[in-house]
């Protein structure tokens, strides 16, 4: 198994606790139609179950490993005879700056701070650019990204913090997630090293494998002027994602935009 498909479970479970995101993307997509693109779709978290209710879905990511889980996820659902009539998912490998835009989507998805890894605000910009892109007339862009707050950003000086220990279900293993990060506020670069280590169930040497991440944090109102220069126009800015109102001491930012 290569050191991808190895993180690639990790990455699920990183997320074993739901965000609690999943709601806010089915009531999108009731209200603006399918089909659906999300870029960045990774293990296939939102996309399957999406494709599962019986929407039309693609689903774009440039990470073999992470497509791949997303496929066996989808076909699972499929066995099990979980997708009801209408539901189809493509999987895409491609960078989404990439992938041809194809003005046919109701809804265009950008979860769960995905926009950060992609490194500045001018690709910040250009990912908004390429989402209003893939939307028809009347369709809906969401992006949901993570407001730290000053406390949040005064442990990224550089020190190793003990994440979480869970029990890894397909193999037995036991997995701890340690992370050192350091954050530059004249950039707004947050450099995070994700180390995750395996203890084999019935005792043996301990596996060891790191990410490195580098992200570029941003505010609510650059988001706001970004989906603008998209030529989207803005329609709810969610505090959460219920969707409760945005305002001093938000812990994220969800913004709702359509095409008009």
């Amino acid at each position: 198994m290569s050191v991808g498909d190895v993180l690639a479970r990790w990455y699920d479970l990183d997320l074993a606790d739901d965000p609690g995101d999943l709601d806010l993307y089915r009531a999108l997509a009731a209200r603006a139609g399918g089909p659906v693109i999300e870029l960045a779709a990774g293990t296939g978290r939102i996309a399957v179950p999406l494709a599962a209710s019986g929407l039309e879905v693609v689903g774009v990511d440039n990470d073999p490993a992470m497509l791949a889980r997303a496929h066996a996820r989808w076909e699972a659902e499929r066995h099990a005879r979980r997708v009801r009539r209408g539901g189809r998912l493509r999987l895409v490998q491609a960078d989404l700056f990439e992938v041809p835009t194809e003005p046919r989507f109701g809804l265009a998805i950008l979860a769960l701070n995905t926009c950060f890894l992609l490194g500045d605000a001018l690709r910040q910009q250009a990912a908004l650019t390429v989402m209003a892109r893939h939307l028809r007339r009347g369709g809906l862009a969401v992006i949901d990204a993570w407001l730290p707050a000053v406390e949040d950003l005064a442990v990224y000086d550089g020190r190793l913090v003990l994440e979480w220990v869970r029990d890894d279900p397909e193999t037995g293993q036991r997995v701890v997630k340690l992370a050192s990060a350091s954050y530059d506020p004249a950039t707004r670069r947050l450099e995070l090293t994700s180390i995750f280590e395996a203890s084999p169930p019935a005792g043996g040497p301990v596996t060891r494998h790191l990410r490195r991440d580098v992200l570029h944090l941003t505010s609510a109102a650059e988001l706001v002027r970004a989906v603008a220069d998209a030529g989207l126009v803005v329609e709810e800015i969610g505090g959460d994602h219920d969707l409760s109102p945005f305002g001093p001491g938000s812990p994220r930012v969800v913004l709702v935009a359509g095409l008009v």
